[in-house]
């Protein structure tokens, strides 16, 4: 049943059935499933979400619908996830520059404060240049990068590009993050890690901030 239940959610997030998202996730809930793991589904639905978009199937008009459904379903899981306090480190995070769209930044925003992180949010669209910026200014030694589109991700490169301008790549780590993100990403434009799972990505960040 429980499969059932997760399956027929990320469909329903797919097919922008926001009532059935919503009833689905109290369903979830009421079972007593793990919201991180609800948050996974709804992610896979976003990414599958993400591949029709770029291939012509979906349009600007579904990408923002499904994103606003997803933000929806993050508003009932958040008081169901479990704080670890505060302390766990800074981080700067933004989507880049040339996408539009913020629901994987919001999703490992979510899960980066309450596992005590102090998030710097700089919102979508954001060139290079600013999170070089906000680093500096807050002190943080990561920067997350939210990239859904494959066509903005190279972006990411500038980024690195930009810390070692300003003498800080040895001091702040890099990850990229969403459905466009490779592995073969973190050689080819210098990045610390580039995954496109919330949950893994979060342990990346963990460990980083773990070992100082």
């Amino acid at each position: 049943m429980t499969s059932n239940i997760l399956d027929a959610l990320k469909d329903a997030l797919i097919n922008m059935d926001a009532a059935k998202v919503i009833d689905l996730v109290n369903k979830a809930l009421t079972l007593k499933l793990d919201p991180i793991e609800i948050i996974g589904v709804l992610r896979s639905g976003m990414d599958e979400v993400g591949r029709r978009f770029e291939s012509g199937e979906y349009f600007i008009s579904e990408l923002v619908m499904s994103g606003e459904i997803m933000k929806r379903a993050l508003e009932i899981l958040k008081p169901h996830l479990k704080s670890e306090g505060r302390g766990k480190g800074k981080i700067v995070l933004g989507t880049i520059i040339g996408d539009l769209h913020d629901i994987g930044k919001e999703i490992i925003k979510t899960l980066l404060i309450s596992s005590g992180f102090e998030v710097y949010d700089l919102g979508v669209d954001v060139p290079p240049e600013k999170f070089v910026e906000a680093a500096k200014e807050t002190g943080a030694k990561i920067i997350g990068i939210s990239a859904l589109l494959s066509t903005s991700i190279v972006n990411t490169a500038k980024v690195v590009e930009k810390l070692r301008e300003e003498g800080l790549r040895d001091k702040v780590k890099v990850i990229v993050g969403g459905a466009a993100a490779r592995q073969w990403m973190i050689e080819k434009y210098g990045l610390d890690a580039a995954i496109n799972d919330a949950i893994k990505g979060l342990e990346i960040i963990r460990r980083w901030a773990e070992e100082g």
